[in-house]
């Protein structure tokens, strides 16, 4: 009895370990169409809000200061989470960073943000050294409004146009009387 409690503990262990290998989770807010995605050597320029993922307590905010964080993508100069996740974006893409600690800060405390902490970061990148920004494609299948509203009133006055002349016709001819609506 005594051994499988020792065999349940270590396989406990294991599991745990084995969970806490977590990856980073990237959600895809908003994605660009180009020719050129970052890559490692570039250097990138990303606005971005930071938070807790317990309780959602933001920690930083580029965009309170108005500037972007500027740094070279691969290169170690920031947290790995993100050093590994904003390669491949299109000047505009917009990503949710979802990064357990291993990815992050480790179990090191760093300002506001506990030791161990799984960290939540929405960014943008706004721009690469050296790369134009894409042009933005209007869709071709989004209606254009005002055409479809011009249609609209052509045709409601060709059926006004049919009415009024099927009444002028009726008083003409002056066989029916005319009627109260």
């Amino acid at each position: 009895m005594h051994l499988g409690t020792v065999t349940l503990a270590f396989l406990a262990a294991i599991a745990s370990i084995h969970a806490s290998k977590s990856e980073v989770e990237i959600q895809i807010d908003h994605a660009v169409e180009c020719e050129r995605r970052t890559q490692k050597g570039d250097k990138v320029y990303v606005h971005y809000r930071g938070s807790l993922k317990d309780g959602g307590k933001e920690f930083d905010n580029s965009y309170d200061r108005g500037k972007p964080l500027d740094f070279v993508v691969g290169e170690g100069h920031v947290i790995k989470g993100w050093d590994q996740n904003l390669m491949g974006m299109c000047i505009g893409d917009k990503r949710t960073l979802t990064i357990p600690p291993e990815f992050g800060y480790g179990n090191s405390k760093v300002g506001p943000i506990p030791a161990s902490s799984t960290l939540v970061f929405i960014t943008e990148l706004v721009g690469i050294q050296g790369v134009d920004a894409p042009e933005v494609k209007a869709s071709s299948s989004a209606p254009n409004i005002v055409d479809k509203v011009a249609e609209s009133v052509k045709t409601a006055a060709s059926e006004a146009k049919k009415v009024a002349e099927a009444i002028l016709v009726d008083a003409v001819d002056g066989d029916q009387e005319h009627m109260e609506l």
